[in-house]
């Protein structure tokens, strides 16, 4: 039996994460690995102690998308800064491409690469991203590569 790589269990492990997602309209996972361990994961769901979108609906902001739920991203860098994990140097893999806001953040954390499967509606984030020279890569399942972006 052949050995799977650590790309396709770190995304594997993101889209199982996904599944304790909350939020109605989307289901992200994350993953944060760090000398090729898992160091901090994170899904969509609402502040600590606070209604959740699956117990009480969705509140849709000006954009669109929902104002209730903290992204997974975002979701993954705060559990890491509670913990006092440094991120620095790790990377991070992800179901949905970063939104601008959690773009910002990565870059702040001094997480170098960014993996993601799905890209999402705005590619704002990726730019961001690029921006601050962070290496961006679509995950393609099929032939098991990291594309550049």
């Amino acid at each position: 039996m052949e050995r799977i790589s650590r790309h396709r269990l770190n995304i594997e492990i993101a889209k199982l994460i996904s599944q304790r997602g909350t939020c109605n309209r989307a289901k992200v996972g994350c993953v944060i690995v760090k000398e090729g361990r898992i160091v901090s994961t994170g899904y969509v769901g609402s502040p600590s102690g606070l209604p959740h979108c699956i117990d009480d609906g969705c509140i849709i902001g000006e954009d669109g998308g929902c104002v209730r739920t903290v992204h997974a991203e975002a979701g993954a860098i705060a559990f890491a800064a509670k913990a006092g994990i440094s991120l620095q140097e790790s990377i991070m893999y992800v179901t949905l491409s970063p939104c601008l806001s959690c773009s910002k953040l990565i870059i702040n954390a001094g997480i170098r690469r960014v993996i993601f499967l799905e890209q999402y509606r705005k590619t704002d984030g990726i730019e961001l991203l690029n921006m601050a020279g962070i290496e961006v890569n679509r995950y393609d399942e099929e032939s098991d590569k990291c594309l550049k972006i």
